[in-house]
């Protein structure tokens, strides 16, 4: 395990673990978490071992509850918050590979964010997902609201933006923003679930398709159609499009090389 800043970073096989460790603060994002968290997620892209990441969070009382503004470190690079995928205050970074957050307790503002940048969200039941930002006065930075009126029904997402009230992982559920709700308990192993599930597909199908889909999501369908992308050409003539087809005639399961 490499520990960076708050933030564990370790492999079980070809899943990488993510996970927030400042539970005291409620694992509120500091500027060398935030650091952390961008060499994590291009550790992620860059090493061909890893098909699938988790997030997750140390702690019962909190997923994340955004940026530390309590006068701490300064963000330097200001890339990583929200996931490394956000680009807050500088370049737009995107994670390449599947991304499932295990989601427990406060998940406010950045934090709520860091949840919607994952493909997969397991939630616990006592989740609460919030946009605190108007409700205290704040508005800046607002790549989290753009986020959650793209993923909620329009007026549930301008109702947590506009009132600042919390979700409960129930409703979470009911309006599609997370995928599975479980028992507290349950959550660690809930997320091991869904890792294994998606490793056990194509790792190299899964990043052309993940690239195919979030490139063109908001063209509409006739662009989607028409476009042609790289990471499909590229896999039509990998390793694994023959090990698919071979384990299909075969009747085994495929040995997948990521290759």
């Amino acid at each position: 395990m490499i520990i960076m800043s708050n933030v564990d970073f370790y492999c079980e096989g070809h899943v990488a673990h993510v996970r927030l460790n400042r539970p005291k603060s409620l694992n509120a994002i500091s500027g060398d978490m935030d650091q952390a968290l961008l060499e994590a997620w291009e550790e992620i892209n860059r090493n061909p071992e890893i098909w699938v990441a988790v997030l997750s969070a140390e702690g019962d009382r909190a997923f994340c509850v955004g940026a530390d503004v309590s006068g701490g470190t300064e963000r330097q690079s200001r890339m990583a918050l929200g996931g490394g995928l956000t680009g807050i205050g500088g370049p737009l970074v995107k994670l390449e590979k599947p991304l499932i957050a295990a989601v427990q307790g406060y998940a406010l503002g950045g934090g709520f964010e860091l949840a919607m940048c994952a493909d997969i969200i397991v939630a616990a039941e006592n989740a609460q997902f919030g946009l605190p930002e108007t409700k205290a006065g704040i508005i800046g930075e607002c790549g989290v609201v753009h986020r959650a009126i793209r993923q909620l029904p329009h007026r549930i997402g301008m109702a947590m933006i506009l009132t600042g009230d919390r979700m409960p992982a129930k409703d979470a559920l009911h309006y599609g923003l997370v995928n599975e709700v479980v028992e507290p308990a349950e959550l660690e192993s809930a997320a091991a679930r869904w890792a294994e599930k998606v490793a056990s597909a194509s790792p190299l199908a899964n990043r052309a398709a993940k690239d195919a889909v979030l490139s063109r999501l908001g063209y509409p369908l006739e662009v989607a159609l028409a476009t042609r992308f790289e990471t499909i050409e590229n896999y039509a003539s990998s390793e694994d499009v023959v090990e698919g087809r071979n384990a299909f005639v075969e009747k085994r399961k495929p040995e997948w090389k990521g290759r």
